[in-house]
């Protein structure tokens, strides 16, 4: 069995969507306050502070050893923290005085290795969250979970026997079936081949905002974290160091560390004199960077405007085009990846452009970038 077969394709039902019957969740809003903990001497995590609303689907993102996982596993109970508290929907689940037990919490758990149990077939993996209904209720709340990812005809198969697309929805399966109010991911996809990944992960995110759950993922890849959340928690070192919208985070990074997160930059260095930075596409205003200080100067590849020779126009808002040359392509599908010489550099700068709008003769090109698309840190 691959993990390309015919039940990766699953659709919305429509028993999920009635909420008298079956799989709409009442969405909790989880905060978190001044959480502290260090494993030894080793400081984890520092002063997260963190409000999630009802229905919101929020990634955690960041480096490994960022401390996202320690963060989702404080929420969900299976971690104390030193200090701080936790609350959900109002109420402390942990805190200097109060502990709620994991399994009272109203959370859902999908681990990235999926933690199922080989010994027990699929139904009975889904139907093992599920105790506190009378036995055929719950086998007809688990087979209408299974149906609704697809892996209804699968009940009788053992973990071993399924793909790992499949294992990962009987888990997703497992997490929603007692219908949690939260819903906790720490890279769920992460075991899934490249082919298979974007497919199950659309699916499930489009199967989670049908529940009306609230969501956090853990994730490492910013892709993910893009294609996925309504916010972004970005973490490094044991802090949040940005959070906010997709958007937010990825054309108002507060730090060179957080543009570099999302993407490749070409960098350059400058210092402020009169108010202004020296870029290689001109000047710009230096804004928030005190007179004298050095910066850091950052341009997306993708922000990189690149033409034949002599064909650019000038527009509003576009710093002068240069003259560059071509010296090294790279076709990567959808785009193609340049290195370009420009007057002045003795480093090539790196762009990427829609393939085949260039000849693949052309070498001598026109470069040029949006004032807009140029952030500047202070070089610290």
């Amino acid at each position: 069995m691959t993990q390309s077969d015919k039940s990766s394709n699953f659709t919305l039902g429509e028993e999920w969507g009635k909420s008298n019957t079956f799989g709409v969740s009442i969405a909790s809003d989880i905060k978190v306050e001044d959480v502290h903990i260090c494993f030894g001497d080793i400081r984890v995590l520092s002063d997260i502070s963190l409000n999630i609303n009802p229905g919101e689907v929020l990634s955690l993102l960041g480096p490994s050893g960022s401390g996202k996982t320690t963060l989702l596993r404080i929420i969900a109970g299976l971690e104390l923290s030193d200090s701080g508290t936790v609350s959900i929907d109002g109420k402390i689940m942990s805190g200097s005085n109060a502990f709620v037990a994991p399994e009272k919490r109203g959370i859902g758990l999908v681990f990235q290795d999926y933690a199922l149990f080989p010994h027990l077939n699929v139904l009975e993996n889904v139907k093992f969250g599920l105790g506190h209904l009378p036995g055929d209720e719950a086998i007809e709340q688990a087979r209408r979970t299974l149906s609704r990812v697809g892996l209804q005809d699968y009940e009788k198969s053992y973990p071993h026997q399924l793909s790992g697309g499949e294992q990962q929805r009987v888990a997703l399966s497992r997490a929603l079936a007692p219908r949690p109010g939260i819903l906790l991911m720490d890279e769920p996809f992460s075991g899934l081949d490249s082919r298979l990944r974007d497919t199950i992960r659309e699916q499930t995110i489009e199967l989670l905002r049908d529940t009306r759950s609230t969501v956090i993922i853990v994730t490492h890849d910013p892709e993910e974290a893009l294609r996925v959340s309504d916010r972004i928690a970005l973490m490094q070192d044991g802090r949040i160091v940005q959070e906010g919208s997709c958007d937010d985070l990825y054309y108002h990074p507060n730090s060179r560390f957080a543009a570099e997160f999302f993407t490749e930059l070409n960098t350059f260095g400058a210092v402020v004199k009169n108010g202004k930075l020296e870029t290689p596409f001109g000047s710009i205003d230096a804004k928030e960077i005190d007179e004298g200080k050095k910066a850091v100067i950052c341009v997306r590849l993708s922000d990189i405007d690149i033409k034949p020779s002599g064909t650019g126009k000038q527009t509003s808002g576009k710093l002068p085009e240069l003259l560059g040359q071509v010296v090294k392509r790279r076709f990567m599908g959808i785009v193609e990846l340049l290195e370009i010489y420009i007057q002045g550099y003795e480093k090539p700068i790196k762009a990427r452009i829609k393939a085949g709008i260039l000849p693949a003769e052309l070498n001598i090109v026109s470069v040029s970038a949006l004032k807009s698309n140029i952030i500047a840190f202070e070089d610290k």
